[in-house]
């Protein structure tokens, strides 16, 4: 029950676990088996000045959580004793970390309609703004961490991947070296819980440090309106580097690989994949997805090749789909796409593995 109450309570974001901030010894920590509850981050790492960057982080087996009862216009809601609601952001958010491993959590519920949008999970350095121009964490990083088996439920939005500027122009030190596997995002829908609907955002600001070193590898979303959010001005940046996503099952929705905006300088500015791939990564691989429902303006020409396209989710061949929310994701094994993986697995998430890691959470 940790919260603050928008635009008249006494905190603007309230957390059940924060860290990252300080001078002392920041690390290693322990985080297993809990189950964390607050409005604004579940579990943040960063967001103040620091001189130093905690390392060495184990997020395991907890369950994050924000009751729906604090989202107005829902039954039984509750907010502040002047019906203002409760401030939302996300459930997980790491702007200073370093060596993190996030695994076997149960994550669920957040919305948007405040200063943030629904998103699940950030991967966002950031230097901190501090009063008369300066910047308060020019050594803030997130490097290292590894997401793996965890279960994504009742979200507005999936991952934001960015590194960006604070709002006085400080840099970060770095951002980079992601492993984001055996994810499964459940009820991912912006128009229930005010997001885009959106399964990642990434992007990288002018003047910050290019992302690089991102695999995203056997995950299964079923975003409605965005596969991707791009968004990088090469010109003065130059491409983000080493970036992987293969063997995932994923609904690309309405807009399938879309920009961040900025004009003809973002290279997702055309809004075509193949395009935006080409110009925003060098080098990527893209390959062995199953990308379910492609509109009819984004034929397979316009992808990158070695992918599959199954017109629905039915094609896939899921035990049950259900609509994306609540289903059985196993593939049938009838499935055209057991086995398909580049590394000989099925695509999509390994549900079995996401079930075991997460046995007992809930």
């Amino acid at each position: 029950d940790f919260h603050c109450v928008s635009a008249t309570g006494s905190c603007t974001d309230a957390q059940a676990i924060a860290g990252g901030g300080g001078n002392g010894p920041l690390g290693p920590y322990k985080i297993v088996n809990n189950f964390l509850e607050a409005s604004g981050e579940n579990i943040i790492f960063g967001g103040g000045a620091a001189t130093a960057t905690p390392t060495d982080i184990e997020i395991r087996q907890n369950h994050l959580f924000k009751p729906l009862t604090w989202m107005k216009g829902q039954a039984g809601y509750v907010g502040g004793t002047n019906g203002n609601p409760f401030i939302v952001k996300n459930l997980l958010e790491l702007k200073n970390a370093q060596r993190v491993l996030v695994e076997g959590n149960i994550m669920e519920y957040s919305w948007g309609g405040f200063s943030q949008s629904g998103f699940a999970i950030l991967l966002t350095p950031k230097n901190q703004a501090g009063s008369n121009g300066s910047n308060l964490c020019p050594i803030c990083q997130v490097t290292d961490v590894t997401i793996r088996y965890n279960s994504i439920r009742h979200v507005g939005n999936g991952l934001q991947i960015t590194n960006a500027l604070s709002d006085n122009g400080g840099a970060p030190l770095d951002g980079q070296r992601y492993s984001i596997h055996d994810l499964l995002f459940d009820d991912l829908d912006g128009k229930k819980y005010n997001g885009a609907s959106e399964f990642a955002q990434v992007s990288v600001s002018a003047g910050a440090p290019v992302l690089q070193n991102v695999t995203i590898n056997h995950v299964t979303a079923f975003p409605s309106s965005f596969m991707f959010n791009i968004g990088n001005m090469v010109a003065t940046t130059g491409p983000m580097k080493n970036f992987v996503f293969t063997n995932n099952i994923i609904s690309v929705g309405t807009y399938p690989v879309w920009s961040t905006g900025g004009g003809p300088g973002n290279c997702a500015y055309f809004d075509k994949p193949l395009t935006t791939f080409n110009a925003c990564f060098s080098p990527y691989t893209f390959a062995s997805n199953a990308l379910i429902g492609i509109p009819s303006a984004f034929p397979p020409s316009l992808w990158p090749p070695r992918n599959f396209f199954p017109a629905t989710a039915k094609a896939v061949r899921f035990v049950n789909y259900n609509g994306g929310n609540g289903g059985d994701y196993h593939l049938q094994p009838s499935s055209p796409y057991k086995g398909k993986g580049t590394d000989g697995k099925d695509l999509g998430a390994d549900v079995d593995a996401i079930d075991s890691a997460t046995a007992g959470v809930e």
